[in-house]
């Protein structure tokens, strides 16, 4: 009597439900508590609410959270009903959600623990299955979800792409800048993949967005100017992607020229390709100096890197009209430098300049999302790899 009384409390057990019986198996180190519905209870159908008669019952096991170092087995017949208009349904249990095998208390620890470590860890710790803490996961986002239909209006976001595999196996990431959160994942990186986000929005949202931020990949650009109204003037591309396009561009000048110069008997710039790519203030000082004199040369790896810092510097405009001006002039300056790369990369740039001048005069970068990105992929390093997307995509909700 006393253990029902026990374990109605502990499990917050209330009626109609009661608990019946409580086995103790101490060779199989098991608790199993055994809970039945009261014979007069009034059922419903789970769907829409209304009363249904009971038609039969199914037997169904939880676990439940550790008694004393003993695994806690909650055991029920759950009755089924038959409504007039959804058919044969399974009615609630109020320790667990459907389809579950886990109490809802067992699931919240399996949550916090897969805060703290690793899904193998937790699998190990917990004696779980991968299928069982992926189910959890997934409940857990669905819920999450579920909760954000209820979010305020979204002002900036984030778009990028996170590889799933190799082999340019990509999935789409978008993030809430304001918040700091992922608000959606999609597969692959085409239009449809960041157009079906989009699409969840409501048009109150698409007018409310002040800006998005992004690489210049042209999936991304195609799909927001279709959605976004004023498109043209909240997409911003992320100072960091154009960075990186220079950065690559005064390192082909640099492979060039060292190999021009190695046949010469030269080695001057042996050794100096990140610093090159580095800032400055970043070397160490005996490095400073030596790059310092490879700045002042006349060498066309100098000229590249000084123009690629000029680039870098027109990003502390304020004005828009100003800043166009200082990307032209240094526009003309690049596509005059007889380098090759660096002429490219120009091109390139005045394709894109509408976008960083917004990036510019908004002020908006893709930081937030780069640095989710870095955290993706150690999520990924530290799960060994998933087994299929879905489980990558949960992953990332989740964390």
């Amino acid at each position: 009597m006393r253990d029902r009384e026990l374990y109605s409390q502990i499990l917050g057990i209330r009626d109609p439900w009661q608990v019946v019986d409580v086995e103790l198996s101490v060779a199989a180190g098991e608790v199993k508590v055994h809970v039945g519905l009261a014979a007069d209870a009034e059922l419903s159908c789970p769907q829409c609410g209304q009363a249904a008669p009971r038609y039969d019952k199914r037997y169904r096991e939880w676990r439940h959270l550790d008694t004393c170092q003993f695994r806690t087995i909650l055991a029920a017949e759950v009755p089924r009903v038959k409504c007039s208009e959804h058919g044969v349904k399974q009615i609630e249990v109020p320790w667990a959600e459907p389809g579950s095998g886990f109490t809802a208390l067992f699931e919240a620890l399996v949550i916090d623990w897969l805060k703290e470590a690793s899904t193998n860890a937790v699998r190990r710790r917990l004696g779980l299955s991968w299928n069982g803490i992926d189910g959890i996961m997934q409940r857990a986002v669905r819920r999450g979800l579920a909760r954000r239909e209820q979010a305020p209006e979204y002002r900036h976001l984030g778009v990028d792409e996170t590889a799933f595999r190799k082999r340019h196996d990509y999935v789409t990431v978008v993030t809430d800048r304001d918040r700091g959160c992922v608000v959606h994942v999609s597969d692959d990186r085409r239009t449809e993949s960041l157009a079906a986000f989009y699409e969840g929005l409501r048009d109150a949202q698409k007018a409310g967005l002040e800006s998005v931020s992004m690489d210049m990949w042209p999936a991304y650009i195609t799909a927001t100017l279709a959605a976004i109204p004023g498109a043209q003037e909240k997409i911003a591309f992320d100072k960091f992607h154009v960075a990186k396009h220079l950065g690559e561009a005064v390192d082909k000048v640099r492979r060039r020229e060292h190999r021009e110069l190695l046949k010469q008997g030269v080695e001057i710039l042996k050794g100096t390709k990140h610093d090159w790519l580095t800032s400055p203030k970043n070397l160490a000082r005996t490095r400073k100096r030596r790059f310092s004199e490879l700045v002042r040369s006349r060498l066309k790896t100098a000229r590249a890197w000084a123009i690629k810092e000029l680039a870098m510097s027109l990003w502390g405009y304020v004005s828009r009209t100003w800043a166009e001006k200082g990307w032209r002039r240094w526009y003309s300056w690049a596509i005059r430098s007889r380098l090759e790369p660096i002429k490219q990369a120009a091109r390139m740039i005045k394709k894109y300049l509408w976008g960083i001048i917004n990036a510019i005069v908004l002020k908006a970068d893709n930081g937030h999302a780069e640095s989710m990105n870095s955290k993706i992929q150690m999520l990924k390093i530290r799960a060994r790899g998933f087994r299929n997307k879905e489980r990558f995509k949960t992953a990332i909700y989740f964390h």
